[in-house]
């Protein structure tokens, strides 16, 4: 099984694309929202992969985030969803909104995507919900970094709560602070100041 390609983007356009490893090029499907994050024609490019084997063919899904391929995953469990619907669904929000829209049963989001009727956007809520949640709770508050979500680990193992450590690393990332012991250090002297 496929699981991540590193190479050139020969072919870019919305449908798929073509990245050129050593030699070989692989046709790779993505949504619309990877498509606009990704570089131009001819840069390197390095993309997570859910490789789909069907009995008359192969095709690899690719994801420019972590987060998009576990969203990925999740929509493709769900009963009557495969994986070109996964992908129409995650083209029509951007991963941390689907993940939020499903975390939170909101279902009127989900129907506004096209191809998703009611009882999809039901089905998917009832599936997915404490999936999502879990997500949610793992994945790093918005504009942070691997360093702020370890600082936000480690403060929430002291027994902070997770909003109270979110916010003093929050605070101490604002100050330019980027050495993991320091931001845990400064936080910890928020938090008991």
């Amino acid at each position: 099984m496929i699981a991540r390609l590193a190479g050139r983007l020969v072919q870019k356009s919305p449908e798929a694309l073509i990245v050129d490893v050593h030699g070989v090029g692989y046709r790779v499907m993505v949504s619309l929202n990877a498509f606009a994050a990704l570089p131009e024609q001819g840069a390197e490019v390095e993309l997570a992969i859910h490789t789909n084997l069907r009995e008359n063919a192969l095709e690899l899904f690719g994801f420019v985030t972590a987060e998009e391929k576990a969203l990925f995953g999740a929509l493709i469990t769900v009963s009557g969803v495969g994986p070109r619907m996964a992908l129409n669904i995650l083209s029509g929000l951007p991963a941390a909104d689907l993940r939020d829209a499903l975390a939170a049963g909101n279902v009127t989001r989900l129907v506004a995507i096209p191809g998703v009727g009611k009882r999809t956007a039901e089905r998917l809520i009832v599936e997915l919900q404490d999936r999502v949640r879990k997500l949610a709770a793992s994945a790093p508050p918005d504009g942070a970094g691997p360093l702020d979500a370890e600082a936000v680990s480690a403060l929430v193992n002291l027994g902070y709560r997770q909003s109270e450590a979110e916010r003093a690393v929050r605070t101490v990332a604002a100050g330019g602070v980027r050495d993991l012991a320091e931001v845990i250090r400064r936080a910890l002297q928020k938090l008991s100041g």
